[in-house]
């Protein structure tokens, strides 16, 4: 019964966010896969970070996307989200709340849960409002200033964006969280889902920065994501990192980095 009121809760979540161009025809799929886990799982408290994730993700691609255009030809994928990035983004959170009932008492279930959706919306926040940076950001491994929008770059507005996001998820989450159930203090709660979330996102540039598949195109002379064709219809050559390491892939290790090193902390 628990499950088919989640998948019921889902399916009208998912609808809603596909009617609002937030999902693609697979996102939905893949949302109500990813819903019906942890809405029918791990209950309504789960239900919320995951909205919280969502909504405000999905606010600030809209918010900001005008000002994203000139950098879509950077990313491999828009603002609406497909099968591929509903897993990546959530699908670390959805395990942990589908794990949940085989350990009740244990607290790591809900602490790395908590952490992967820092750590996702920290690295969203990040992309979405590090664009209004007034310089342009810097490589995380070399510190070379490089375009707006290149995979492993960040910037202060950035960074601080980060930190905003999983401050987010962390407060939300300390005002949800049983603390009679848990040997934590919600300051210290607090704290670690923050440094969870930041630490997932900066793990998310380093990957971009060093193994994520980066291609050039000969025509406009840029770095992009997209692969095998540009957005000017010109075929892109990779120049560096792993060819089947995608953002997606990117983006879900982001989240299990989060999620790991808020389990390690509680």
């Amino acid at each position: 019964m628990k499950l088919l009121i989640g998948f019921l809760f889902a399916a009208g979540i998912a609808l809603i966010a596909y009617r609002a161009r937030s999902l693609s025809t697979s996102g939905v799929w893949g949302a109500l896969l990813v819903g019906t886990l942890i809405f029918g799982v791990g209950g309504w408290e789960w239900a919320i970070l995951l909205l919280a994730f969502f909504i405000s993700s999905s606010l600030l691609t809209r918010l900001f996307g005008r000002r994203k255009t000139a950098l879509n030809e950077k990313f491999e994928k828009g603002g609406q989200r497909d099968l591929g990035q509903v897993l990546a983004n959530g699908g670390i959170a959805a395990l942990l709340a589908a794990l949940s009932p085989l350990f009740p008492a244990s607290p790591w279930t809900w602490v790395g849960f908590a952490a992967s959706l820092a750590a996702v919306n920290a690295d969203t926040w990040a992309t979405e409002l590090g664009v209004l940076n007034p310089y342009p950001p810097r490589l995380i491994t070399n510190g070379k200033a490089v375009e707006r929008g290149t995979s492993g770059a960040i910037s202060f507005y950035g960074t601080l964006a980060a930190t905003a996001g999983a401050a987010f998820i962390a407060g939300l989450t300390v005002l949800l969280t049983p603390f009679l159930s848990l040997p934590l203090s919600p300051v210290w709660l607090f704290v670690l889902l923050t440094l969870a979330g930041l630490f997932g996102a900066l793990f998310d540039s380093l990957l971009g920065a060093t193994v994520q598949a980066i291609y050039r195109c000969p025509q406009c002379e840029k770095e992009t994501e997209k692969h095998p064709v540009h957005t000017c219809g010109a075929r892109t050559a990779q120049v560096r990192g792993w060819k089947w390491f995608n953002n997606d892939l990117v983006n879900l290790s982001c989240a299990l980095a989060g999620a790991m090193v808020g389990m390690l902390l509680v």
